[in-house]
């Protein structure tokens, strides 16, 4: 079973799931910087002792007052429980349902409300190596799953070096393409040990950022620090969640 544990937000009812493994091998992935998983091919973090099975999550979510239930990885729609427990979700504890974070690799998926799909390059040959996944294979995904209604939003990791302004802006007017109104969140790299990128300056950030305006309605960022990233509760309470399961 790859969810192996559910957190719960209080103030906002809503509850996540965290999946274990992706489909992607990211080696500036910033789960790395809790863990330092370096370099491990679909491993961000170290595997967990034991995994849950479907009926102690539809325990413990039955115990909590939910509006919204998130999946996240990892990548959650590699799973094979999703459906059941998307179905439960929607179904049973009549609830939205979302991806909040996901590389978009399967969609759409039936009973899901909306996904956050993070769009990694728009150069193949970067994509491809970025990740070791074919850059059409996420992108047409995104795309069906909008087609389809779902509640879709963008983001993108502007890595200075790997992942620069032009290919940030490219995905932005890709984007726009489809529906101006999706929102595209641009996030500024965070170093990763042993990698050779840096951490974009705040005019850089700047930039892209008014690049990606020209195009979409609904552009915001984050510019962290490793610090800062490690302690995301102290800049948005929606981070502030305690582990039911």
């Amino acid at each position: 079973m790859p969810f192996f544990k559910i957190t719960y937000n209080d103030k906002y009812r809503f509850a996540t799931l965290h999946h274990y493994g992706c489909v992607m091998h990211c080696p500036v992935c910033s789960y790395k910087l809790r863990s330092g998983a370096n370099g491990v091919p679909g491993q961000s973090f170290p595997r967990p002792s034991s995994f849950l099975d479907i009926p102690t999550i539809q325990t413990a979510l039955r115990r909590v007052p939910i509006d919204k239930v998130y999946f996240m990885g990892g990548e959650p729609t590699i799973a094979r429980e999703l459906p059941a427990l998307l179905d439960f979700a929607k179904n049973t504890l009549k609830v939205k349902t979302y991806l909040g974070h996901t590389a978009g690799w399967k969609l759409p998926v039936e009973n899901l409300d909306g996904a956050n799909v993070g769009l990694k390059a728009w150069d193949k040959q970067v994509h491809l190596a970025y990740t070791g996944r074919e850059k059409q294979d996420i992108f047409s995904s995104f795309a069906n799953a909008a087609a389809a209604g779902l509640e879709m939003k963008a983001n993108v990791v502007y890595v200075p070096g790997l992942v620069d302004q032009d290919q940030v802006r490219a995905i932005a007017q890709w984007i726009a393409g489809i529906n101006a109104e999706i929102p595209l969140h641009i996030m500024g790299y965070i170093p990763v040990p042993g990698q050779p990128y840096t951490r974009p300056t705040i005019q850089q950030m700047q930039e892209v950022v008014d690049q990606c305006r020209r195009h979409l309605n609904h552009v915001a960022y984050s510019h962290l620090s490793s610090q800062e990233a490690l302690d995301l509760t102290a800049r948005d309470d929606r981070f502030a969640v305690r582990a039911i399961a």
